[in-house]
């Protein structure tokens, strides 16, 4: 009678021993394995040792018997672990169909060519270019509410003693007007020339955001990432949890909006390490005494994407008065969540509707579609964290729109459920979101609802 020894993989090829679970379960390491030994296969008929100072004679006749012996010994081997009751049950089929799949290399995301170029098309491009053009040539009184800028007391008075060829007292600029008018000239410059798609651009963002904040924080600047980060929406689903503690467990908190914590602190903590703010949030605080924005604190970094490029003006004014970063968004960056968000949003109108893109601007208050302030904040955080947590992100028929108001609509600019799908995407198939570089590798994120 012959008898078989059950022999672990490891043993032939001096691996080390993996711990195994008491539970009864196929570990993935054990999976692991049992793949390796497939894939070494060709490599067992030839000997694994052979001392220097001895002659082995072997004749050709005992190699295919030693062969067969080895392949005696595998199939023993597989059979004791199939077997096993302490790993649960399994088929051999199962797992050579799992080890040709590891063995093929990842399958190609292949999107829809018309819905990225559709998504590659900014309707409010030409919008724009003409409201800089016109900032760039000082006319101020064109565009609405920032006209205060060039007629504010603080940067302008009029003289009674000097009359224009009109009789009308002449105008004259203070200092200040014309120091911040040169910082907002050139800012915008900078801005408008900058704002172009770049796939890779995610691959930045830790010098662009991290860094800076690590130098005002007094920090040696480097390329690692925070551990772990949590994006904190303003959903009013907040107020039906207590994640407050969990919240403030993270490295770093990005809130949004300046949403308060006060009085919510249960819900959603209390810790802030990065104010998240579109610049309509910035606008509202310019009115404000030393354009006060702080509602976290005189020290907590301010990230501000660009909503109309009028609000540099704010950024000029107010970026003097912060002891913190008051940082703006990268516009490659801006230009890439645009381009995400258009294509998430077009691909959930044409689906559901059966209509033509073309009708699709129509649903969204076309050149004034935007995506929302926490889809940006969650991008960001893919950039610059380890770990991604995201919390108040969805909605209820029974929940506020924002948990710290009393809205209960949404704002048309915005495409939410194209956003939550894009979440999805993220959550379980990163490979499916379009125009991020394949060299970006996203971190491992969860979402809290």
């Amino acid at each position: 009678m012959v008898s078989f020894l059950c022999l672990n993989p490891s043993s032939l090829f001096g691996m080390p021993k993996s711990t195994e679970p008491e539970d009864g379960s196929e570990s993935d390491t054990d999976l692991f394995r049992i793949r390796t030994f497939f894939l070494f296969w060709p490599y067992l008929a030839n000997p694994i040792y052979r001392p220097p100072n001895v002659i082995l004679l072997m004749k050709r006749s005992f190699r295919p018997l030693i062969s067969i012996l080895m392949l005696v010994a595998l199939t023993a081997t597989l059979s004791c672990r199939i077997a096993s009751p302490r790993r649960g049950v399994f088929t051999v089929s199962a797992e050579l169909e799992s080890t040709t799949v590891l063995s093929q290399p990842p399958q190609i995301q292949i999107f829809n060519s018309t819905l990225l170029k559709f998504a590659s098309i900014d309707i409010g491009e030409a919008k724009s270019k003409l409201e800089i053009k016109q900032l760039l040539e000082r006319d101020f009184p064109s565009q609405g509410r920032q006209r205060n800028f060039a007629t504010s007391r603080s940067f302008s008075h009029h003289d009674a003693k000097s009359k224009n060829s009109n009789g009308l007292p002449v105008l004259l600029r203070s200092p200040k007007f014309y120091r911040y008018w040169l910082d907002f000239r050139r800012n915008l410059q900078l801005w408008a020339r900058k704002k172009t798609f770049q796939s890779d651009i995610m691959m930045d963002l830790v010098s662009l955001v991290k860094t800076p904040i690590d130098r005002h924080n007094g920090l040696m600047s480097s390329a690692r990432k925070y551990k772990s980060c949590a994006v904190v929406g303003n959903s009013g689903i907040l107020l039906n949890r207590d994640y407050g503690e969990l919240i403030d467990g993270h490295e770093i908190v990005i809130r949004l909006n300046n949403a308060r914590t006060e009085k919510f602190e249960e819900n959603v903590g209390s810790k802030t390490s990065i104010s998240f703010v579109n610049s309509n949030i910035l606008h509202l605080c310019a009115r404000r005494e030393g354009c006060f924005c702080h509602p976290y604190g005189r020290n907590v970094p301010m990230i501000m994407y660009i909503c109309q490029p009028v609000h540099f003006m704010d950024y000029t004014v107010c970026n003097s008065s912060h002891k913190a970063p008051l940082l703006i968004t990268d516009p490659r960056f801006d230009v890439l969540c645009a381009r995400i968000v258009k294509y998430y949003s077009a691909k959930r109108f044409v689906e559901e509707t059966r209509k033509a893109l073309g009708e699709w601007a129509s649903t969204h208050d076309g050149s004034m579609f935007h995506y929302s302030s926490g889809m940006q904040a969650v991008m960001l955080a893919l950039g610059i964290c380890d770990k991604v947590s995201i919390f108040g992100f969805g909605k209820s028929t029974s929940a506020k729109h924002h948990y710290h108001t009393n809205q209960k609509s949404e704002l048309r600019l915005h495409d939410y459920k194209a956003e939550y799908a894009f979440y999805h995407d993220l959550l379980k198939n990163p490979q499916a979101i379009p125009f991020i570089s394949d060299r970006f590798r996203f971190p491992p994120v969860v979402i809290y609802l």
